[in-house]
């Protein structure tokens, strides 16, 4: 899921000064839940908090990773996009697996330049190295036509219930 050290080559993508890396404890200063905000509503969490969640998301080891986008050559290190991938264990499938993309949002000031495209097709990308038989995700309909871009196809209806 996360790190609290430099991950490995095949855990983090570079392109330019764009660096899209799994998530580090160091992020809560980066402005990680700052910018969850822009998704949804999201407190922010104080140090001790922030580490106690990344702890226990970090326990699931690679059935939930989340990933960051940050500019590496920025003066003031920020998160300028993230997306995250659980991996659900089934039954179906002779015990197949099944990746939920979630979370995914991209700096109001990073929109447009393609983060969220490789964000997405690497959490694709792990999902398919963990052995996924699919991937899926929930959006709103405004957001069809991006995530077809990203390789998606509109499937079944989504339904939920809020407490």
């Amino acid at each position: 899921m996360a790190s609290t050290s430099p991950e490995s080559a095949a855990a983090t993508e570079t392109d330019g000064s764009i660096q899209i890396r799994r998530l580090e404890l160091a992020d809560h200063e980066r402005g990680f839940v700052s910018l969850l905000s822009q998704l949804s509503s999201c407190p922010d969490l104080t140090a001790s908090e922030f580490a106690a969640r990344f702890t226990e998301l970090a326990a699931h080891g690679d059935d939930h990773v989340i990933l960051v986008a940050e500019d590496s050559s920025a003066q003031e290190r920020r998160i300028l996009a993230t997306g995250c991938l659980f991996v659900e264990r089934k039954f179906l499938r002779g015990g197949g697996k099944v990746g939920h993309v979630e979370d995914v949002v991209i700096d109001a000031t990073a929109r447009g330049k393609g983060l969220g495209l490789r964000v997405v097709r690497r959490l694709v990308e792990i999902a398919r190295e963990a052995g996924c038989y699919k991937v899926i995700l929930d959006c709103t309909p405004e957001l069809r036509a991006y995530y077809a871009k990203c390789g998606f196809v509109e499937k079944g209806v989504q339904m939920a219930v809020y407490f």
